[in-house]
């Protein structure tokens, strides 16, 4: 795969199967990819109103009723193999509260077909890394969250993390946007990976109200980091890429949930966190805005590499598809439609081993004195030395450039490129002290 510029995001709508069904105000299109919704018609704003009432949009795939292999299979399946081949991938699971993101992108215990995305990513994550065998693949996964504006390492709790007092932060450096103080831990093999994702699983912030009884209170953002290198060739660069799931908590209406409380007061964040969100994303999609308002949130700010970044991304909205919720299906597809309009620029991410780099080079000098070497015999020209000169050199090209001051001298034997160096450096030398004498 080449990079690809200007790569725009994929957005796929996935329903959440339920026998209430709206199929009166939420229609799908034949080419399984055009969805129309509309909203039954308000008498109490009279008989003549401007009230809109049908929305129609044109997605990249329409998983309505799918199973979890068909989600994985058309959706995530192809983003992994590129992640293993350089290029950082992002998949976003947005919609409101019960819509089925969690789900979708973890799965469910109840048994080995229910799982989701994330587990079948790293199955095939260490599936193609045991093909690859002329390949030296590293695999770290991290887990991070964010509860009420406050960033947390889900897997902070494992004995082998290093415990660092300090607040976790946002860094922006020349190979993108990593969050300091989150730890990375080496997977082996899928079951250590597994293991991984259980135990931020369990460190997770849930809660219960009438639309969701283990509701997500924070966005989450699983991360499988690759680092790729060949067996087979001593070459200095390698590729580093990263895999982000991002589970984002759903949005949530307070009348219909009912929250009180600390419910409430989670519920409020959330909101204010996906408002930015949309609105990052609006920015990108307008072509004449400059600024890109990232920083109003941990969650914009970490997500800067996949809205708008160098990531491959992809974007599930899950939507629930009864009558009573109707008002948020629709919100939902207008944010896909609208994250539809943003492009990323697709590259791989190369790096240099530095003491790879300089044995390199090292090298490459030596080459480059066998080769000068080999001119100057086939030229017939005397054996001219390429190394730096020695003490004695420099005393008797010292010697001579004094003698060529003073007259009694005509020439300076020159020899190689570094003796012209030096003998502009001792004219230099000489210049100056006759500035001082003189003054």
């Amino acid at each position: 795969m080449s990079a690809t510029r200007g790569k725009r995001v994929r957005c796929f709508v996935r329903t959440r199967p339920t026998p209430y069904f709206a199929k009166e105000l939420i229609k799908f299109h034949d080419d399984r990819k055009t969805v129309t919704a509309r909203i039954p018609k308000d008498d109490r704003r009279g008989v003549v109103n401007n009230q809109q009432l049908e929305w129609q949009f044109k997605m990249d795939g329409i998983l309505h009723n799918a199973s979890q292999d068909q989600v994985y299979d058309e959706v995530i399946s192809d983003m992994v193999m590129s992640t293993l081949d350089g290029y950082n991938g992002t998949l976003m699971c947005y919609g409101q509260t019960g819509a089925g993101k969690t789900f979708t992108i973890t799965g469910a215990t109840e048994g080995f077909y229910q799982r989701g995305i994330i587990p079948r990513a790293i199955a095939q994550t260490f599936r193609e890394v045991d093909e690859r065998v002329e390949q030296a693949i590293t695999v770290r996964i991290s887990y991070l969250e964010i509860y009420n504006e406050g960033m947390f390492d889900l897997l902070s709790t494992l004995p082998e993390t290093i415990t660092d007092t300090s607040p976790m932060a946002i860094v922006e450096d020349e190979n993108g946007v990593s969050v300091k103080g989150l730890s990375l831990h080496v997977a082996h093999n899928e079951e250590e990976a597994l293991n991984l994702l259980f135990e931020g699983e369990t460190n997770r912030a849930i809660a219960t109200h009438s639309l969701n009884k283990n509701s997500s209170r924070s966005h989450c953002i699983f991360t499988i980091h690759v680092e790729s290198r060949s067996r087979t060739q001593s070459k200095a660069a390698y590729t580093v890429s990263k895999l982000n799931f991002v589970d984002l908590a759903g949005s949530e209406r307070l009348k219909k949930t009912g929250s009180s409380g600390n419910v409430q007061r989670e519920a409020m964040y959330i909101n204010k966190s996906l408002t930015f969100l949309e609105q990052a994303i609006i920015a990108l999609a307008d072509k004449n805005r400059d600024h890109v308002p990232y920083r109003q949130s941990k969650l914009t700010h970490a997500l800067k590499d996949s809205i708008g970044g160098n990531c491959n991304t992809i974007l599930i909205a899950n939507i629930w598809g009864e009558a009573a919720q109707i008002e948020e299906t629709i919100s939902t597809l207008r944010f896909a439609s609208r994250m539809m309009c943003v492009s990323n620029e697709p590259s791989i991410n190369t790096r240099y081993d530095p003491v790879l780099m300089v044995k390199q080079l090292e090298q490459e000098i030596r080459h480059l004195k066998q080769e000068l070497a080999m001119h100057d015999t086939l030229s017939n020209r005397a054996k001219v030395s390429y190394d730096p000169l020695s003490d004695s050199q420099l005393t008797e090209l010292q010697r001579q450039v004094h003698l060529y001051l003073n007259d009694n001298l005509d020439e300076i034997e020159i020899l190689n490129i570094r003796q012209i160096k030096e003998v502009f450096g001792m004219f230099k030398g000489a210049l100056k002290n006759m500035e001082t004498a003189m003054e």
